[in-house]
């Protein structure tokens, strides 16, 4: 989720602590904690500074983690016991680490996911039925505190929010579902379906599709339960080796492919010898596709420049290609 979201999941969960004696005599503090463990997981987002092939690969990887996820209220509460020794560390932690894990839990459920079950396993979680910003679930959030605010007991406020959400969670995963089947059923019946992604957009009844057949890729959008592919491609293999001998050893390269699950390429003759870009046919909007990856090949396959990122024009993509290269 965004930060504003977990900023107010952490004031929800600060509601709830009300309920706990043990920690409201250091009320500003375990507020302090909670807030916190709301938003700590999300501290990979300094790896933007370096660039974006470093943050895209370790974004919600590590620091989703299992024992991160177990470290973070640790490192949060030995802090606050610093300040304050004669807090209940028990009950401090307790609610800490309930922050940390819902932070995690509920990234699960966007597309972009996580690396929650690290080290035991790399796979990254995408269930994908809740936007990276749900004005919904921000909106019921953002009420329960100003219900809270105006004198209204935050506890049993808090906990009819959370028994929304639940079945907010079992309505969008059923809706997806439901788009999934009609996607497929719209699809040729000789074709072998490979791989089927359907994503959550900012609106409730629109979302994102994009299938992988044996022979095609289709791509398109859903509006209540009728899906609209708009786009098809043929279903190639990755570029000839001498192609792709150098490209994939680029670092830029590289992230969008631990990122991407579906995409296409092309290679196009320029002056300097070859453009080489990776699409995700996973995000397109007003007809532009907005993740992607670009290599500058010199005429003997060498990587000269490469960019990869979220990029919502053409004319930008090429301007930032330009101005802020990207040598491996």
């Amino acid at each position: 989720m965004d930060t504003a979201t977990h900023f107010a999941m952490g004031a929800a969960l600060a509601g709830l602590a009300t309920v706990d004696p043990a920690v409201t005599a250091h009320y500003p503090a375990i507020v302090t904690a909670l807030v916190a463990g709301s938003q700590i997981p999300d501290i990979d987002t300094v790896l933007k500074l370096r660039n974006n092939a470093v943050y895209i690969t370790n974004h919600r990887g590590i620091t989703h983690s299992i024992p991160f996820t177990l470290m973070w209220p640790v490192v949060i509460v030995a802090l606050i016991f610093l300040v304050i020794p004669d807090i209940n560390v028990l009950h401090f932690w307790l609610w800490t680490q309930f922050a940390v894990f819902l932070h995690v839990f509920v990234d699960i459920f966007n597309s972009y996911g996580t690396q929650a079950l690290r080290p035991f396993n790399h796979k990254w979680i995408q269930i994908g039925i809740i936007n990276t910003f749900d004005p919904i679930m921000f909106a019921l959030l953002v009420t329960g505190s100003i219900l809270w605010a105006f004198g209204v007991s935050p506890v049993p406020v808090f906990l009819s929010i959370t028994v929304i959400l639940v079945i907010y969670y079992i309505i969008r995963r059923l809706l997806q579902q439901s788009i999934r089947k009609h996607a497929l059923s719209i699809l040729p019946q000789d074709e072998h379906i490979i791989k089927t992604f359907v994503a959550p957009t900012i609106r409730f009844f629109e979302w994102r599709v994009a299938v992988e057949t044996d022979r095609y890729y289709y791509i398109g959008r859903s509006y209540k339960l009728n899906v609209n592919f708009s786009d098809r491609f043929k279903r190639t293999p990755l570029p000839p080796e001498e192609v792709m001998q150098h490209a994939r050893k680029d670092p830029n390269l590289k992230a969008f492919l631990s990122f991407s699950s579906i995409y296409r390429w092309t290679l196009v003759d320029r002056p300097h010898g070859y453009e080489l870009r990776f699409i995700d046919l996973r995000y397109l909007k007003n007809g532009h596709y907005s993740f992607v990856a670009i290599l500058n090949l010199d005429p003997a396959y060498q990587v000269t420049h490469s960019y990869t990122g979220w990029v919502f024009s053409e004319d930008k993509l090429i301007k930032i290609l330009h101005n802020h290269p990207v040598k491996p």
